[in-house]
């Protein structure tokens, strides 16, 4: 399994500056919101993979799960009346269930650097993790192992973020509905913003069963395909037609985030925060949050930074949408799937 932390990042989107909130936002890296080190373990012949996130001091976190089917460890940690006052890293895989076997590799690394809670003798490190359904694509048998993310933990650096077919994102697909044959591959994405002295970023491995909308606009850039290939269906306007059959869902999706920022919270703030960040998907994924998606948001406090949480919150479902149009422009065809980037001018457009 390949390991990649120090490429250059691939993004569909050359502007700087947005306008959010009556204010100038800068665009900058995921990676300078800062208070973290990152990794991907990337298995392409597998198409399966992971991406680790390591933080610089045990930082606070919550988590919003919304979809029906999640698979993931130690989340319970994250709950406003648990002791756990902050985690040493987060772990995004692909794998489904089999696929939380890798969080040991994570731990192993920091448990030789002393990282975690001290109790007498003993160090524990806190490693939070989520897994998405990538079985359908390579080699179902091929799983990211603790081995690979012990190798990626010790490869981990405060570099350029990259998107597209690595990491979490290596096996990552969408618009399902009507099968793998008319689906479109998609990848892991990231975007982040500066506002003031307000650092906020999000990355995303998009795996869902509906379409990926472009931010802003109804248009779709990936998803369920016709059964020709030569233009799109609206995996929607099928799910709404399909209602009264009771059409059981594909199973294989979930998509997962993580909101990283500079500003203070606590985990009860955060929690919101991740509640609130989950609008981003409303808008970028539909349908979303469906009994055979797992989706997920982690939302982590690395600084001090003084902010209002509701503004974050704002901003967080920004850059969630936003990473979700990266994931899907940076991504490549693989495993018999086209991506967005394969689409010429003569693709039909949905809207």
């Amino acid at each position: 399994m390949a390991h990649t932390a120090a490429l250059a990042p691939a993004d569909s989107d050359n502007s700087n500056q947005r306008t959010i909130l009556g204010d100038t936002t800068q665009r900058i890296d995921v990676v300078d919101v800062g208070g973290f080190a990152y990794a991907h373990a990337t298995n392409a012949p597998g198409g399966t993979g992971a991406t680790v996130f390591i933080f610089d001091h045990a930082s606070p976190a919550g988590v919003a799960i919304r979809g029906g089917g999640p698979a993931s460890r130690e989340t319970p940690l994250l709950a406003p009346t648990a002791a756990a006052q902050g985690i040493n890293a987060l772990l995004l895989s692909g794998g489904s269930a089999y696929g939380l076997d890798a969080a040991g590799g994570v731990m192993r690394f920091l448990e030789e650097e002393g990282v975690g809670v001290h109790v007498v003798s003993d160090c524990v490190p806190l490693v939070c993790q989520s897994s998405l359904f990538d079985l359908p694509v390579g080699d179902s048998r091929a799983r990211p192992t603790a081995q690979d993310l012990y190798v990626a933990s010790q490869q981990a650096a405060a570099v350029s973020f990259v998107n597209g077919n690595v990491g979490a994102g290596t096996g990552c697909s969408v618009g399902k509905y009507h099968g793998m044959g008319q689906a479109m591959k998609t990848g892991i994405g990231s975007y982040a913003v500066q506002l003031g002295g307000i650092r906020i970023g999000a990355v995303v491995a998009v795996n869902a069963l509906g379409d990926i909308y472009e931010a802003g606009t109804n248009t779709v850039i990936a998803g369920m395909r016709s059964p020709s290939g030569a233009g799109f269906e609206s995996t929607f306007d099928d799910f709404v037609k399909d209602a009264a059959a009771g059409r059981p869902l594909p199973q294989g999706n979930t998509t997962l985030g993580a909101v990283f920022t500079n500003a203070k919270f606590n985990k009860t703030e955060l929690t919101t925060i991740a509640q609130m960040a989950h609008n981003g998907y409303a808008r970028a994924i539909r349908p979303v949050h469906t009994s055979a998606d797992g989706d997920s948001i982690y939302a982590i406090s690395t600084g001090t930074v003084p902010a209002d949480p509701d503004i974050l919150g704002t901003l967080a479902a920004y850059v969630i949408e936003n990473a979700i149009e990266v994931a899907a422009h940076s991504a490549q065809s693989a495993y018999g799937l086209p991506s967005a980037n394969d689409l010429d001018d003569s693709f039909p457009a949905a809207t």
